[in-house]
């Protein structure tokens, strides 16, 4: 790239080019004077000194060209439909034999490694006299089979019997302690932990990475009276995931969860460096709620390359790494498109955890609440590695540092 055609690119970006019929108004950088430019596929043509002097293309024809192919694919117009007239629906061939193996035997191979991930919670001292406590490793088994199972805590029973007798528990808890398993505060750290640990297998696979955010419905209904309005409001109560997941086998790397109005933006660093922790990171693909210069420098700061559009709004003027990715989706809109459309795939894990253990939670507190969508993570995890292990050949090893660490 020349310095004209880089001196065209900072026009196009930066000031406003307008067409009028077959021609391109350019402005100069300095002063109000605007140049015609006439866009010929042959021999394009410009009415300033520098095209009239040297007969060659100048930047201000370069600003025209950028500018005439960014609307092309611009979000605020609909694409000519001549661009899909040549191309089909891309199609990809289902590994049906494997995804048989994966959906016969997931429900056991799930208890497997639910066990092997809980084996490593070590047993507080008991403390006075009393009932002896179920086994921390028990009660977290418990509590995610539960889940896992989509049923309520008394039908559950007979599952968590049959794991007993197979060996993956020592102890059969109560369906009344399994509903205080969850609504411990002690629980959400231990999940946070397996949840982690459960996609620490597929560091070898997944190098590009999505994020958004979704709602689980409870059974709870909040109720409070508005002096405004003199009347009393009812909302049925819901919890707000902020996820991050690799975009090839929609394991989830991180997760968030706060308040139920708790901005996006802001959550994209934590779920980013939690991820960074395991996984080498080459892309994160984000909407515009997570669009700012702080989520742009974060994915910088570990090597990776932001995918993020910029609202209509914004403008380069503060230079660095958000200047360059501001002339990066505005220049190369083609190519953006097709690497931000990895996006979907977060939308797609959103809709595997929802269809597979419902879009709403039992529970009724708001620990529990949060616990039981922690559960349904851990779940989702688990099960897209069973899907890996007959797909890809991948055998999940879990605790792989602290075994290397004891041998």
């Amino acid at each position: 790239m020349d310095a004209r055609e880089q001196k065209g690119m900072v026009l196009a970006a930066t000031r406003t080019i307008t067409r009028k019929g077959d021609n391109w108004l350019v402005p100069s950088h300095i002063g109000h004077v605007k140049y015609e430019v006439h866009l010929d596929p042959k021999t394009p043509t410009c009415t300033c000194p520098d095209h009239e002097t040297t007969g060659g293309a100048c930047k201000h024809i370069h600003a025209a060209r950028f500018v005439s192919q960014r609307d092309l694919f611009d979000f605020r117009h609909e694409p000519p439909t001549e661009l899909f007239e040549a191309t089909s629906k891309p199609t990809y061939r289902q590994d049906w034999p494997a995804y048989n193996a994966a959906q016969v035997n997931e429900k056991t191979k799930f208890q497997s490694m639910l066990r092997d991930l809980c084996s490593r919670f070590e047993e507080p001292p008991r403390q006075g006299r009393g009932r002896p406590r179920i086994p921390l490793a028990d009660a977290i088994f418990a509590a995610v089979f539960k889940v896992y199972s989509t049923v309520s805590g008394r039908r559950f029973m007979c599952d968590l019997c049959d794991a007993r007798d197979k060996g993956y528990i020592k102890r059969m808890p109560c369906y009344n302690s399994i509903f205080g398993i969850l609504e411990s505060p002690a629980t959400t750290d231990m999940l946070l932990t397996l949840i982690t640990e459960s996609a620490q297998p597929l560091k070898a696979v997944e190098t590009n990475f999505a994020c958004d955010s979704s709602g689980f419905s409870a059974s709870r209904f909040d109720r409070w009276f508005e002096h405004k309005w003199k009347q009393v409001r009812i909302q049925r109560a819901w919890v707000k995931c902020h996820i991050m997941c690799g975009v090839k086998t929609n394991i989830i790397t991180a997760v968030e969860i706060h308040g139920q109005y708790t901005a996006d933006t802001t959550q994209l660093p934590n779920l980013l460096a939690s991820t960074a922790r395991r996984f080498k990171v080459n892309e994160v693909s984000a909407d515009l709620a997570y669009s700012s210069h702080d989520n742009l420098l974060a994915v910088a700061l570990v090597g990776g390359k932001p995918m993020i559009p910029f609202k209509k709004n914004v403008t380069p003027k503060q230079g660095g790494l958000w200047a360059k990715m501001y002339h990066y989706f505005h220049l190369h809109r083609e190519e953006f498109l097709k690497r931000y459309h990895l996006r979907s795939n977060v939308e797609t894990t959103f809709h595997m955890l929802k269809s597979k253990f419902g879009d709403g939670v039992r529970s009724k507190c708001d620990v529990a609440m949060k616990n039981e969508v922690l559960c349904k993570i851990l779940g989702h995890n688990l099960c897209c590695l069973i899907q890996a292990l007959y797909e890809l050949g991948i055998d999940p090893v879990f605790w792989e540092q602290q075994q290397t660490a004891a041998g």
